[in-house]
């Protein structure tokens, strides 16, 4: 708790905000009276849970904790058109499925912080589909509970305990019934992290990239999606944030890391409706369909990634969008373009 406090300190002061220690004191107490909660009264999540806003509402407390970490003057939104027919799609009863990378703890405080100006229903209505750390760990807890989740263990690691892995599997299962449950119901907007894991550097250039998709789990986002019968859109979603809170170099499996903290500019981008067919009718056969398709998905993730890492430590700003990704700054009046 003392190296969190410490590490949000520094990161928060180095922004240069004005009364930065009145903003670190109130929002860490405040951080700190909720973890140790999390040791008195463990909260138990299901395998579906629903944002908690009352009695006290975890969503606000999680977008106040990573709001002052966000440097918005070089922080980017790209292609809020397609955000826009996303709502669109959602309203009418469409399912909509982001295939995406996962960089670190705060992704989804930073999705909602750079969606809530200009697509503030898609930042409250986003389900995330989490891995078993971000609802066990107790620093994770008080975060995880302001945001709606589908609760799933990572394959990497069901066999880490080899006496937990039946029950591992049991409630993956569980899981998997809920999600389909939802998408029949229909409007629904899932966070998928085929990767199964938060990016880490190359080691060869030390540069953070997004984690190649596990095919397996793209195929089975995507037979899903056929089989409940409601409409469904799959989109890649590229996030740009690891300089926020990121992760240990290596994977570890004991809860309980040493948490770094920075002020950065961020990035989230997404791209045209992936179109299976297309991709599917340039193999030869289903397997390599399957897998022709995860490439694809991964490489528009990818692409935009490197799109979002020009303009934020390229210092190109919006300058550096394409035909294919516009970046904008909505939290600031009057940038959304209109051409």
């Amino acid at each position: 708790m003392v190296e969190l406090y410490r590490n949000y300190r520094d990161a928060v002061v180095s922004s240069g905000v004005e009364n930065a220690m009145d903003i670190v004191v109130k929002v860490m107490s405040t951080v700190l009276d909720r973890i140790l909660l999390q040791f008195e009264e463990p909260f138990t999540f299901g395998s579906h849970h629903k944002r908690m806003v009352e009695p006290y509402d975890y969503y606000t407390f999680g977008q106040n904790y990573v709001r002052p970490l966000l440097d918005f003057r070089n922080s980017y939104l790209g292609n809020l058109k397609i955000f826009d027919q996303i709502e669109k799609n959602l309203k009418e009863g469409h399912n909509v499925i982001f295939l995406s990378n996962h960089q670190t703890e705060a992704d989804p405080a930073v999705m909602a912080l750079l969606l809530e100006h200009s697509h503030p229903y898609l930042a409250e209505n986003l389900t995330y589909v989490a891995g078993d750390r971000v609802v066990l760990d107790p620093f994770c807890k008080p975060f995880s509970m302001g945001r709606n989740l589908l609760c799933v263990y990572s394959k990497k690691h069901i066999h880490d305990v080899p006496d937990l892995a039946e029950m591992k599997i049991k409630a993956n299962a569980k899981t998997l019934r809920q999600m389909t449950i939802l998408l029949r119901q229909g409007g629904q907007l899932l966070w998928v992290a085929p990767s199964g894991g938060r990016d880490r550097p190359d080691p060869e250039t030390n540069e953070w990239v997004p984690a190649h998709f596990d095919s397996s789990a793209v195929e089975n986002m995507k037979r899903l999606s056929d089989i409940v019968r409601v409409p469904a859109h799959l989109h890649a979603l590229s996030l740009l944030c690891f300089e926020i809170m990121p992760p240990p170099v290596q994977v570890q499996k004991e809860l309980g890391e040493r948490r770094a903290v920075g002020f950065s500019g961020v990035g989230l981008a997404v791209s045209e409706q992936l179109d299976y067919d297309s991709i599917a009718k340039l193999v030869d056969d289903s397997k390599n369909a399957k897998d022709a398709f995860s490439d694809a998905a991964w490489s528009e993730v990818n692409d935009m990634y490197n799109v979002l890492k020009e303009a934020i430590y390229g210092d190109q700003g919006c300058a550096v969008s394409t035909d294919s990704l516009r970046l904008e700054q909505p939290w600031f009046d009057g940038s959304r373009r209109t051409d």
